[in-house]
């Protein structure tokens, strides 16, 4: 029987998450935003900005992650109710609209995991419009010492266009750049202000100016699908 994994209404999730205090260790800004202020964020960066991805859900007894801005608001969160390593996932904002869906394709003997943009905020309404697609290559074997690579081709059926790029994991850290070589993002092990790394759930990403960063969070998250991370 296909175990249910689609968003909880709000409601019903803001009783099960995590005590602030837990999640105050982890990103130590946090604040708790009051009835007028912003509610949501820009996905494209206007500048060089950090984020800090927490590789758990803010809901109890499931697999997931949760993803704070740079003044600690949860922008993003993935919650895998009763499994891992789905078939289906979802990126979803903090109130639970969908953003990307992202489902596991297989290929003969290649993994793909292939992720689509909601139009609306919800799994039903993704489209084939927005897109993309990480190849698993089926005789790379990664480790936390070994370099691995992933070929990224995202597009739109607006225009018949495509774009590739490149995920790369160097050890314990991943880099993802565009077709020419230009580094897009990183993501690495995060480290207090006193230079001590954190636990090895709790990541840095770091994302260039002009960069959607809901587009880069789906492309960590495919990557953490295709190493069991997630």
């Amino acid at each position: 029987m296909q175990i249910y994994r689609r968003p909880f209404e709000t409601k019903a999730w803001q009783n099960r998450i995590c005590p602030a205090e837990t999640m105050v260790k982890i990103h130590p800004d946090l604040t708790t935003s009051g009835a007028g202020e912003e509610t949501s964020s820009p996905y494209l960066t206007t500048e060089k900005e950090s984020f800090t991805i927490w590789m758990k859900s803010l809901v109890f007894n499931t697999n997931g992650c949760t993803v704070f801005n740079s003044k600690g608001r949860i922008i993003y969160r993935v919650d895998n109710y009763n499994s891992k390593s789905c078939r289906e996932v979802y990126l979803m904002d903090l109130s639970g609209h969908v953003l990307f869906t992202l489902r596991r394709q297989k290929f003969g003997l290649f993994k793909t995991w292939e992720g689509y943009r909601s139009s609306s905020g919800t799994a039903e309404s993704t489209s084939k419009l927005e897109y993309f697609r990480v190849k698993n290559k089926v005789f790379q074997i990664s480790n936390k010492d070994s370099s691995s690579s992933y070929r990224v081709v995202a597009g739109s059926c607006r225009n018949d266009e495509q774009y590739c790029y490149k995920m790369v994991n160097r050890g314990a850290s991943l880099a993802i750049e565009d077709n020419s070589g230009k580094l897009l993002a990183e993501v690495k092990r995060k480290q207090s202000r006193n230079g001590l790394k954190l636990g090895e759930d709790v990541l840095t990403m770091t994302v260039e100016s002009q960069v959607d960063h809901s587009f880069i969070v789906g492309l960590v998250l495919a990557n953490s699908l295709i190493n069991c991370i997630l």
